[in-house]
């Protein structure tokens, strides 16, 4: 196998910069897509786990030529996709590209499903929801989709609770002070699981839970992955419109879900607490439009 080929970027336009000159423009030339002359560009946030490594393995196994470009922010993947400095990216659920597209003005669209993960609430202070004090600040994402569904997890615990109910674009502003046990602040998501000494418990994302040397079993609180409500926090490949039909793409798709040595890897690195999933691509458009739809109406 060739050396692996993984670029990091941070959350800067200077990172952006150093993609377009590092992986020379994705779909650049005349080579098809896949080849040595012109790898897929895959953006992903965090190729640090083991399982990409195996993945990288099977495609190029399979003939395709490929680049996991890992981002820091899950605000860059992205814009880099609708800018042609990817060809495809693997790293949110189908909220977060509805609200992506829908405040960018984009029509990115799903081309496959990889697993649905739990969200959890973590604290390096206290062992359960029921110990931490009342008036205690407790940390959630400041994204807008994965701070909703952080409220929300805070609801169930019985921490906060939200205007109306709360609902899956719920924000810092509709907690209810008066009627909470705890105060909410958003922090950058890549900086939840730092916050914790600082805060009595914080909403972490999976991507950052091993950095923080946490696992899944941490979690003092956490959604239910398998729960048919969750279908729209479904992690997709996704892609733009011109690429959507495309065949070596699909076959990444299918690598990915197929492969039992990367599925086993995936499953290992969320504690065995994520639902893989091998949604029909018909099925996560509709709701991706449902998403966008509900975003436009709110």
């Amino acid at each position: 196998m060739p050396a692996r080929r993984t670029i990091v970027l941070t959350a800067s336009a200077v990172g952006v910069a150093m993609l377009m000159s590092a992986c020379a423009g994705a779909g650049e030339g005349d080579a098809e897509l896949g080849t040595e002359e012109n790898p897929v560009q895959l953006g992903v946030v965090g190729a640090s786990e083991p399982y990409w490594e195996t993945y990288e393995a099977a495609v190029e196994d399979a003939g395709i030529a490929i680049d996991i470009v890992d981002f820091t922010d899950y605000n860059q993947p992205n814009p880099a996709l609708s800018e042609g400095e990817l060809d495809v990216n693997q790293f949110q659920h189908i909220i977060f590209l509805a609200d992506y597209n829908v405040n960018a003005g984009d029509d990115l669209v799903p081309i496959g499903s990889t697993a649905i993960y739990p969200l959890g609430l973590y604290s390096t202070q206290y062992e359960s929801v029921e110990d931490i004090p009342d008036g205690a600040e407790v940390a959630v994402p400041n994204d807008e989709t994965n701070q909703a569904r952080g409220l929300l997890i805070l609801q169930q615990a019985g921490l906060i609770t939200l205007a109306d109910g709360g609902s899956p674009f719920s924000t810092v502003a509709d907690v209810d002070e008066a009627a909470s046990r705890v105060t909410v602040t958003a922090l950058d998501a890549a900086i939840t699981a730092s916050s914790l000494p600082d805060v009595a418990a914080a909403i972490i994302n999976n991507d950052f839970i091993t950095d923080a040397g946490l696992t899944p079993e941490d979690a003092i609180a956490q959604d239910d992955p398998a729960d048919e409500s969750a279908f729209p926090y479904i992690n997709i490949f996704a892609t733009t419109q011109d690429n959507a039909d495309d065949d070596v793409l699909a076959q990444l798709v299918e690598i990915y879900q197929s492969t039992p040595e990367v599925q086993e890897g995936v499953l290992e690195a969320a504690g065995g607490a994520a639902v893989l999933t091998q949604t029909a691509v018909e099925d996560l458009q509709t709701s991706l439009e449902e998403v966008q739809a509900d975003i436009e109406a709110q």
